[in-house]
This record gives C-alpha cells, sequence and structure tokens, in this order.
C-alpha cells in the first residue's frame, strides 16, 4: 500500500520507543522514559495566561495569516535583534511554523529537484534525512566528529559533492551529541556555502538551553550568512511548550519565501491564540527560562556525576538537555539500550536511530521530574555496578 517514497524511510525512532515502552507498562513495569527530549517543566504562567485570554477571542478562532501574524513575527524579528543583534524584516525573513520540525520537514519539497544532494549530519535528527528521501533527494551523511566537538570536517566533504549539493542541514547545540558550534566555525560554514553555491539550513532550537554562562551564537550573526542561510528555530524547548508547536524559520528572503509558497499549498497556518501566546513569550520577561535553566543544569550535573561514578565515560553538556554517552561495554547501541530496558526499566534511545555513526553511543534526556530522574539513576546504578569495566 505505501509509495515507494515512503517505503524508504524508516519509522519514527520515537514511535518505536513509544511502541516499547507501551508494550512493557501493558506488562505491568513502572518505566521511566529518558528518551524523548519533551520537557516536564510547565510553561511560563503569564503565557498560560496569554493563551487562556486569546481563546475567548471569536476572531482567533478563524484561518490565521499563512506566514504569521503581524504581531508574531515582528516579535521574532525583535526577539532576533535583541538576542543575537541580527535585524530581520518581519515581512520578508521571517515565517512562522507549526513547530520548527514542520518546517524542516517541508524545505526540501520546497528547494530539492528529485536527485538534488542534500548535505545530512551524522549523527543527527532523524527529521533531516527521512524529509530529503521523502523529496526525492539524495542525503549525503557528513560524519560529526567527536575529535573536534562534533563539528563537521568540511574539507572531507568530495568537491563533486559539494558541487551537487543544494542545502547543507546544521543543527548547533547539536541533537544528539550536544555538541557546540563557534561563530568562527560559521564563518567557515559561509565561505564554504558561498564557494558552492549551498543554502545553509540552521536548526537553533536549543540556543536558549545552555549552561555555565554559555550564550550559542546564531548563524546569522556571521556576515554573508543571510546570503547563503535560514535559521529555524522552536518555541517548544525554550517555554515547555513542544504540544503546542509554533515555531519559525528566518533568513534569506528567498529561501523564506518559497517555504511559504509551499505551506500556502499544504497548511493553513498556526492558530492566531497560539501566535498571540507565542508573541507573550518572545516579548515577555525571561525570568522563568532562567530558572529552567537552574533545574536543567542541576539535573544535568547529577547525571553526569551518577554515571561517572560507575566508571563510565559521560562528557558534560555545554547545552541542549542531552547526555550523549559511549556503550559503557563496547556493545552496540540498540543492543545497550534493550539491555537498560530490560534490566530497569529506563528508556534510553539508541544513538543508531540517529544515523550510521551514532553507532555505538546512547542519548539520554534529562527531561522528566526529579524524583523520576533520581529513580532511573538509582536503578542504573544498582543494575550496572562494574559493567563495562574490565
Amino acid at each position: 500500500m505505501e509509495s515507494k517514497r515512503l517505503q524508504r524511510v524508516p519509522s519514527y525512532l520515537f514511535s518505536d520507543l513509544d511502541r516499547k515502552q507501551e508494550a512493557l507498562q501493558a506488562q505491568g513495569m513502572d518505566v521511566i522514559n529518558l528518551g524523548v527530549g519533551d520537557p516536564d517543566l510547565p510553561p511560563p504562567p503569564h503565557v498560560v495566561e496569554a493563551l487562556r485570554q486569546a481563546l475567548n477571542e471569536p476572531a482567533n478562532h478563524r484561518y490565521p495569516p499563512y506566514a504569521g501574524t503581524k504581531e508574531f513575527r515582528e516579535a521574532v524579528a525583535q526577539w532576533y535583534q535583541r538576542r543575537f543583534g541580527v535585524s530581520l524584516d518581519p515581512d520578508r525573513e521571517v515565517l512562522a511554523l507549526i513547530g520548527s520540525k514542520e518546517g524542516l520537514a517541508h524545505l526540501p519539497w520546497a528547494l530539492l529537484d528529485p536527485g538534488d544532494v542534500a548535505l545530512v549530519p551524522d549523527p543527527g535528527y532523524p527529521v533531516y534525512k527521512t524529509a530529503v528521501l521523502l523529496a526525492d533527494g539524495e542525503p549525503f551523511p557528513v560524519p560529526l566528529d567527536p575529535q573536534s566537538g562534533f563539528l563537521p570536517d568540511l574539507e572531507t566533504i568530495p568537491p563533486e559533492i559539494a558541487r551537487r549539493a543544494k542545502v547543507f542541514f546544521l543543527n548547533y547545540p547539536n541533537n544528539p551529541t550536544a555538541g557546540v558550534a563557534t561563530k568562527e566555525f560559521f564563518r567557515d560554514l559561509v565561505k564554504f556555502a558561498q564557494d558552492y553555491g549551498i543554502i545553509l539550513v540552521q536548526d537553533n532550537s536549543y540556543s536558549e538551553i545552555a549552561y555555565d554562562g554559555y550564550r550559542p551564537p546564531s548563524l546569522l550573526e556571521v556576515e554573508g550568512a543571510k546570503e547563503v542561510g535560514i535559521e529555524f528555530h522552536s518555541l517548544s524547548k525554550t517555554y515547555c511548550i513542544t504540544g503546542w508547536r509554533i515555531g519559525f524559520v528566518v533568513g534569506n528572503p528567498k529561501v523564506v519565501g518559497a517555504l511559504g509558497k509551499l505551506k500556502t499549498n499544504l497548511d493553513s497556518g498556526v492558530f492566531r491564540a497560539i501566535q498571540h501566546a507565542g508573541t507573550v513569550a518572545l516579548n515577555g520577561p525571561q525570568d522563568e527560562v532562567l530558572k529552567r535553566l537552574e533545574v536543567f543544569q542541576r539535573r544535568r550535573d547529577l547525571v553526569v556525576n551518577r554515571l561517572r561514578e560507575l566508571g563510565w565515560e559521560v562528557p558534560l553538556p555545554k547545552a541542549t538537555f542531552y547526555i550523549w554517552l559511549r556503550t559503557p561495554d563496547g556493545s552496540t547501541a540498540r543492543t545497550f539500550a534493550e539491555t537498560v530496558l530490560m534490566r530497569t526499566g529506563v528508556v534510553v534511545t539508541p544513538g543508531s536511530g540517529y544515523g550510521e555513526r551514532g553507532e555505538g553511543y546512547v542519548r539520554l534526556s534529562i527531561t522528566v521530574p526529579d524524583a523520576r530522574l533520581e529513580e532511573a539513576l538509582n536503578r542504573i546504578t544498582e543494575a550496572f555496578k562494574g559493567f563495562g569495566q574490565g
């Protein structure tokens, strides 16, 4: 029944995890899911109140503008100016999205013809590759080197591939590795894109989830970046509203316009009430965001310290709410993830779901309540004492 196009795409990683979790829960197991990056903390109260009030406005229940309300697009432009010092035209360089995943998944349809090459990070967020496949493009994996902080080595991309490439998907701070990028690296990327006529697609969804005073940059801060690049962002992680589905893309007006043209034929925009709440979130006080970072940083430190006590090699991430670690016994990612699940009832994500270079790694998310995270660590500590050593 499936089209040949759909047959090229594997089932989505997290839908598989959901099914396994449900099966174990049906058997009576108390499962703790550290597999999905879905913040457990509530949204800022003033943002929820803004949504509640907007729901009472009859006009908000009609079709919204396709590109997003002017109010929301202006709020995005103002936020980018305050946060990154980047100037944006809200009418030409900002587009509202039904969550950044939707925009990332649709972008290849707007930019690629069948057979066109797209450079995708390996390991990387699965949507980049699957979106290219669904658009009949050819994804070319670009290895992320752990020795360089999970940045790609641009010199290893074959020139003949670079000349065929139309887009280059990037994601810093990075999911799943938690790697981060510098402005210097972004400058190298812009030069690379200019040399080969490539559109840079930077997924900056985790820019506000960072620790120890680190402030992730925007690709668009680099001179010339807007000529060759766009940047996606999501309100999901920053304001803990993953279920609301609101994000945006900014940057090169031709690329933003192409995606907007596609979307007018596919969807009818973001619910006005949610756009109003998103505007309030971007324009309002950020105190609640900072409080959430304190919680995530405390959890990050707890997980890293407890797993290091087992003798495991665990990096301390500067951003995101993910811990990316090698399987301590050298087993495959899926084998180790299944071992953890069966021994402890704790779900971790096998790195192989993010690409060939994710093999031998697993990802843990710290987006569960403190008590559940403590319980998960207690189970892992008890079940894996001495595991993978000697």
